[in-house]
C-alpha cells in the first residue's frame, strides 16, 4: 500500500497554531511530514494556522520557525499564515452558500446552548438541530431583527464517512453523529475546520499526517472537501508521545519545546534520529542519518501505539553524535557557556583540542562545557585534598618531575614515558604521582589521562603551577 511510490506527486504538509512553542509532538509530526516528502521527491508545505487571535503570537509564529531552522526541515513552500487568505475562504462560503451546501444560521449561542440542554436530558447526544437549515417544504422561522447569523456547512444526515487511515486502518463515522458545523461566525471569520480544508484543497496536499488528537475533525474535513469537489488526501494520525510514567508528555516531564533542547546542550541531529524512533521503525536500527531515514521511511511502519519519551535514550543518542561531531563546531557551541562562566582564553589551549580530549563522555555540550573549564581558569583545589595527596614525601618526586618537564620534548608519547621513568626512579605507583599532578595542574582529581592533559596544558602552565608548590 504505503511502501510503494505514489502514483500522483506528494505534497504534505505541516500546519502548527502558533498559540506556543514547537512541542515534540508536533516536531515529530513535521519530521514525518518531512521525509515523506523527500523520499519521494514531493514538496513539504509550512501553513501557519493563525486564527485563534486571543492566544496567536508574533513570539509564537518566530519559535515554530526557530524550531524548524534548528531541526533542519526545511520547507519548500510556504509559511502560508491562514490570516492572511481571509478573502479566499470568504470567496469559498459564498460559493457554498449559493450551492446551497451551506445556509445561514441565527439561532443564538444561548438558543444552541439551549437545544443541547434539553437533547442531554433526554439523554441524546448535544448537537445542532438544524432548526434553520433548509429543506423542502420547511418553513423556516422569522429573522431575528438585527441579529448577525453564522454559517453552517450541510452535512450529510444520512450514510458514513469511511477512511482508511494509514496509521489506525479503516475509521467509519456515522453522518448522524455529526451535526452541521459553523463554518464561519457572524463576523465573517471562518472556523479552524473550515479553513483547513479550504487550504488542504487549494495546496493539493495529498497526505496529511498529523497528531491523533485531530480524529474526530477527520470526518467533518472529509465531508467539506467533497462538498467542495475536491480529492481527498490520505490521512494518518499519529498516537501521542507519553512520558515515562505513561501520562501525556508534559511540563512536568521535563523539557517539551524544542528550543529547550539547543538550550541544554543538544545537537538537532540527535534529536532528529531519536524523534524518528518514536513511533516509527526500520527494523532494528537504532542509529542513522537522515539521509538513511529519508531513504526508508514509509507510512506502513507507523505504530499504532502510543510511544513512550526516554531522556536517557536521547542523552545516549546525543553522546554518540558529539563523539562524531566536527571539534570546532562544538567548540562554537561551547565558547558562550565557557565566557558565561568566565573563562580566560589567552594563553590557554585551543577550545577545539580540548573539546577533542574530553567529548567521549559528554552527553550534551552543556556538560562538555563544564568538562573543559578546568582549562580556562586557575587551580583552586580543595585545601583537604592537597594536605591528602601533596605530601612532603611525595614532593621529591614532583621536582624529579619538574626538572625533567624543563627539557622534555613536549607531546603524549614523550610526557608518559617520561612519567614512567619518574615512578620508577621513586618507586612508585601511577597514582601517587598522577594525583597530585592533577591537583597542582588542573585543580581536580578527575580528569582524562594525565599525560594527554599535561600536553594541553603545555610546558609553562605546567612548570608555573608546579613551581607554586615546590618553592
Amino acid at each position: 500500500m504505503t511502501s510503494t511510490a505514489p502514483t500522483t506527486p506528494v505534497r504534505t504538509r505541516f500546519a502548527p497554531s502558533p498559540t506556543g512553542y514547537l512541542h515534540l509532538g508536533g516536531a515529530r509530526t513535521a519530521l514525518f511530514s518531512w521525509a515523506y516528502a523527500r523520499r519521494f521527491g514531493g514538496t513539504f508545505i509550512l501553513r501557519i494556522e493563525d486564527t485563534d487571535l486571543e492566544r496567536s503570537t508574533p513570539e509564537a509564529v518566530q519559535a515554530i520557525i526557530d524550531g524548524m531552522q534548528w531541526l533542519g526541515l526545511s520547507h519548500d513552500e510556504g509559511p502560508f499564515y491562514q490570516m492572511k487568505r481571509m478573502a479566499r475562504y470568504r470567496e469559498v462560503v459564498a460559493e457554498m452558500l449559493l450551492q446551497g451546501t451551506a445556509y445561514h444560521c441565527y439561532s443564538s449561542p444561548e438558543e444552541v446552548e439551549a437545544m443541547r440542554e434539553r437533547q442531554r436530558a433526554a439523554g441524546e447526544k448535544p448537537r445542532y438541530d438544524g432548526t434553520w437549515r433548509p429543506e423542502r417544504g420547511k418553513t423556516l422561522p422569522a429573522i431575528p431583527e438585527g441579529r448577525k447569523p453564522v454559517v453552517r456547512f450541510r452535512n450529510p444526515l444520512d450514510g458514513d464517512v469511511t477512511w482508511d487511515d494509514v496509521v489506525k486502518g479503516p475509521i467509519t463515522i456515522s453522518n448522524r453523529e455529526l451535526d452541521d458545523l459553523v463554518i464561519a461566525r457572524p463576523d465573517g471569520t471562518p472556523t479552524y475546520n473550515f479553513c483547513v480544508v479550504v487550504d488542504d484543497w487549494d495546496m493539493k496536499i495529498t497526505h496529511v499526517i498529523r497528531g491523533d488528537d485531530h480524529v474526530n475533525n477527520t470526518p467533518r474535513q472529509i465531508n467539506i472537501l467533497k462538498a467542495l469537489g475536491g480529492t481527498l488526501p490520505q490521512y494518518g494520525h499519529v498516537p501521542m508521545i507519553l512520558g515515562a510514567d505513561g501520562e501525556k508528555l508534559s511540563k512536568r516531564h521535563g523539557a517539551v519545546s524544542v528550543m529547550d533542547y539547543p538550550a541544554q546542550g543538544f545537537l538537532p541531529e540527535a534529536m532528529l534520529n531519536y524523534l524518528a524512533r518514536l513511533g516509527w521503525s526500520h527494523g532494528d536500527e537504532e542509529i542513522f542519518s537522515m539521509e538513511q531515514f529519508c531513504g526508508w521511511f514509509d507510512l506502513d511502519h507507523l505504530s499504532k501505539s502510543p510511544a513512550q519519551f526516554n531522556p536517557e535514550k536521547l542523552a545516549w543518542l546525543n553522546n554518540h553524535y558529539i563523539k562524531l561531531a566536527d571539534n570546532e563546531r562544538l567548540a562554537a557551541l561551547a565558547r558562550p557557556l565557557l565566557e558565561k562562566e568566565g573563562a580566560q582564553f589567552d594563553g590557554a589551549p585551543p577550545l577545539a583540542q580540548t573539546i577533542a580530549l574530553l567529548k567521549e563522555r559528554a552527553n550534551t555540550v552543556n556538560e562538555l562545557a563544564t568538562a573543559v573549564q578546568m582549562f580556562y581558569r586557575q587551580p583552586a583545589p580543595d585545601a583537604a585534598l592537597v594536605a591528602q595527596h601533596i605530601t612532603d614525601a611525595i614532593k621529591p618526586a614532583l621536582q624529579d618531575f619538574a626538572a625533567r618537564c624543563a627539557t622534555v620534548e613536549w607531546n603524549k608519547a614523550a610526557l608518559g614515558a617520561m612519567i614512567k621513568e619518574v615512578l620508577a626512579a621513586h618507586t612508585l605507583k601511577m597514582p601517587l604521582l598522577a594525583m597530585p599532578l592533577r591537583l597542582i595542574v588542573a585543580g581536580q582529581l578527575q580528569t582524562p589521562a594525565i599525560d594527554a592533559v599535561l600536553e594541553l596544558f603545555g610546558r609553562d602552565v605546567v612548570l608555573a603551577r608546579l613551581q607554586n608548590y615546590l618553592s
